[in-house]
């Protein structure tokens, strides 16, 4: 087993752990979808998180070619899979949680959940500085950065219409951002 496959396996464990909590969450939702008050904005974002772990999941496999490793390298790949597993947690109510109302979740969570996506968004780019010394491609920066404006927004408002148009608008940007940029296995 080289190097890269040896720490992919715990990679793939968190990411698999991640996933385990949203699908459970939204099997709750269905479940009990007759006492579960659905709310836009927490499906769609549900949704991106799911999509943000099987896009890291698919774009870990690049870091095949990635030789010598040091500790510090894999705990900074590592906090990647970990702050979307925390992203997973407050997306939707866990199966602990008294609270069966998406919205109410969703504002109560809304800042942990918005902190967690600034946190992923620096985890990222620090990732690309730590494995190649650089800065991601401008387009990749780019994406980050509006991302990272739009979370540093949403922690600031409890605007209903805002937290909308982010979800819907954030869900398209995410869907075309992996299209342009991880479309092909590399």
């Amino acid at each position: 087993m080289d190097e890269f496959n040896y720490l992919a396996v715990l990679i793939s464990i968190i990411l698999g752990l991640g996933i385990t909590q949203l699908l459970s969450g939204l099997g709750r939702w269905i479940e009990q979808r007759s006492a579960f008050r659905a709310y836009g904005p927490a499906m769609a974002w549900a949704g991106v998180i799911l999509l943000i772990h099987i896009q890291t999941w698919w774009s870990m496999f690049g870091l095949r070619h990635h030789t010598d490793w040091t500790f510090l390298q894999f705990c900074v790949v590592l906090l990647q899979p970990i702050v979307l597993y925390l992203l997973a947690t407050v997306a939707l109510p866990g199966a602990a949680s008294s609270e069966i109302d998406l919205r109410s979740n969703y504002f109560a969570q809304k800042n942990w959940f918005f902190t967690f996506l600034l946190l992923l968004l620096g985890i990222s780019v620090v990732k690309d500085v730590t494995l190649n010394g650089t800065l991601p491609d401008p387009m990749n920066l780019g994406f980050h950065a509006i991302l990272f404006l739009v979370s540093l927004l949403a922690i600031a408002t409890k605007n209903e219409i805002y937290h909308r148009l982010v979800a819907y608008s954030s869900t398209a940007v995410i869907a075309i951002y992996i299209t342009l940029l991880f479309s092909r296995l590399e």
